[in-house]
């Protein structure tokens, strides 16, 4: 029996296999996970029905297994609409659950192109697609590594 949050079976296969600066995404209702992910990547389909799963709920249940070193969330370009206002509220949730497990790591945008480009390298393991619609609520993590004693 798993003692942590994260119990879905082919999620935690993938990142049992994933090792160190291995890309994770977890993808909203919009992004468009079956044309932008890597070469190696997996995609799990947990779009139930519109918001359910949410972007905050799998990063809750993602940190709770595996160590991070990177959280990067897709940034707004300057020209977008929705850059009038201000960071998106899901970024103060993710900010939320990187405190509530401990984690001293900072949001860092990567503009939305740029963003595609690095979810498309072969260092990307896993798509979470979510049916979240919070708008800019995608996010890529890089896996971390395990310390003596962790």
């Amino acid at each position: 029996m798993l003692k942590h949050r994260l119990i879905h079976p082919k999620i935690n296969e993938v990142l049992g296999r994933a090792g160190h600066h291995a890309k994770i995404l977890i993808a909203d209702g919009n992004y468009p996970a079956s044309s932008k992910k890597g070469p190696n990547a997996e995609v799990v389909c947990m779009n139930l029905t519109p918001g359910i799963i949410t972007c905050t709920q799998a990063l809750r249940a993602v940190l709770s297994a595996i160590p991070i070193d990177h959280l990067n969330t897709m940034g707004i370009p300057a020209d977008d609409p929705y850059a009038k206002f201000g960071e998106p509220p899901v970024w103060a949730e993710y900010k939320k659950v990187l405190k509530d497990a401990g984690l001293k790591l900072k949001l860092e945008p990567i503009m939305k192109w740029d963003f595609y480009a690095a979810v498309e390298s072969p260092d990307h393991v896993l798509t979470i697609q979510t049916a979240d619609q919070a708008l800019w609520a995608n996010v890529l993590l890089s896996v971390g590594v395990r310390t003596p004693g962790t």
